[in-house]
C-alpha cells in the first residue's frame, strides 16, 4: 500500500486521450488523461463514467446540453448517454469507471485505446 501522487503521475506522460491507469478499486478504474480539441462521439451502454478535472477545462459535450468542467469540479455521464469530450489544450483530468468500460464504446477509431493496451503507470 502506497499512496499515489496525483501530480507526479501526470507528469509521467504526455500523450493525450490515451487514459493512464494509477489504480482500481471494487472493480473500478481510477485513470488519468489529458486533452485537446475533440475525442469522439461514443456511449458506454451499461457503465456510468465519472470525470474530475485538474487542470483546464473539459467539456462533455451531448445532445441533451453540454456541460463544461473546471478545475476541482465532476460530472458523471449515466451509462447509455451519448458524449463527446472537448478539452481545451492542456486539459488534465481523472476518470473513474468499471474495469469493463471500453474506452470509446463500441466505436473503434484511430484513437480508441483497448482496454489491454491501457497502461498502469
Amino acid at each position: 500500500m502506497k499512496k499515489i501522487s496525483i501530480g507526479e503521475k501526470f507528469s509521467l506522460f504526455h500523450e493525450e486521450w490515451t487514459p493512464k491507469i494509477i489504480a482500481e478499486t471494487n472493480g473500478q478504474l481510477v485513470k488519468l488523461a489529458k486533452g485537446s480539441g475533440e475525442l469522439v462521439w461514443h456511449k458506454h451502454d451499461n457503465e456510468d463514467e465519472l470525470f474530475i478535472v485538474f487542470k483546464g477545462h473539459l467539456t462533455i459535450q451531448m445532445h441533451e446540453g453540454d456541460v463544461t468542467l473546471g478545475p476541482n469540479e465532476m460530472f458523471v455521464v449515466p451509462k447509455g448517454v451519448e458524449h463527446c469530450p472537448l478539452a481545451e489544450p492542456g486539459t488534465h483530468f481523472m476518470m473513474i469507471e468499471p474495469g469493463s468500460t471500453a474506452h470509446t464504446g463500441d466505436l473503434k477509431t484511430d484513437v480508441t485505446v483497448s482496454a489491454e493496451d491501457q497502461e498502469w503507470i
